[in-house]
């Protein structure tokens, strides 16, 4: 043994080739820039995509063919406008509060159950909860993981809904008509 560790280098010249270094291949400015705009135009199309989808999508099933089947009828969007103290005698439940949470994409509905007999139309299936934007007219029918009430409401027991606000567009301060039961309140002021 020379005393050298087969590790380390032989003089200049006398060890392994060192593998060759590859030269980067690089496009042309203008086709970098082309691709970078037509990423940009791609993710712009899905963002705008996914701002509309939600509002579209949900409740777009045609009516008739559920009536046809015998399944269901088309739930309403147009009720009756009554004063808030209207919606207490037609459809048995007291407007309590309706603000935005969840840094603006929520909507927390707030009632209370004045005749649990009359209350229980605030969850059928043709006449579900719906708020909508008085400024945009923007229909607001999606509630967070599709929660809704089951069971034996009881009266003065205060319960709540939580629509999806996707895209933030009814804010603190917008005036809403919130359809509740069988009936609607106009000018419901957002806290």
């Amino acid at each position: 043994m020379s005393g050298r560790s087969s590790l380390t280098r032989d003089g200049p010249g006398t060890g392994l080739a060192a593998p060759a270094r590859r030269s980067r291949f690089r496009l042309p400015g203008g086709v970098r820039t082309a691709g970078f705009l037509a990423g940009v135009l791609i993710a712009a199309g899905i963002w705008l995509l996914a701002l509309w989808l939600p509002q579209h999508s949900s409740g777009t099933s045609s009516g008739a063919s559920s009536v046809a089947s015998g399944v269901a009828s088309a739930p309403r969007w147009q009720r009756p406008s009554v004063s808030a103290s209207g919606l207490a005698e037609r459809s048995g439940v007291r407007l309590v509060r309706v603000a935005v949470t969840g840094g603006g994409g929520l909507l927390d509905l707030r009632y209370q159950v004045v005749d649990p007999n009359k209350a229980v139309t605030v969850h059928e299936a043709k006449t579900p909860p719906v708020i909508i934007d008085e400024r945009t007219g923007l229909v607001l029918n999606r509630l967070l993981m599709g929660h809704a009430h089951h069971g034996q409401l009881k009266a003065a027991v205060s319960y709540y809904l939580i629509f999806e606000n996707t895209g933030n567009w009814v804010r603190r301060g917008s005036e809403i008509t919130v359809l509740l039961g069988d009936a609607q309140v106009e000018h419901v002021v957002v806290k």
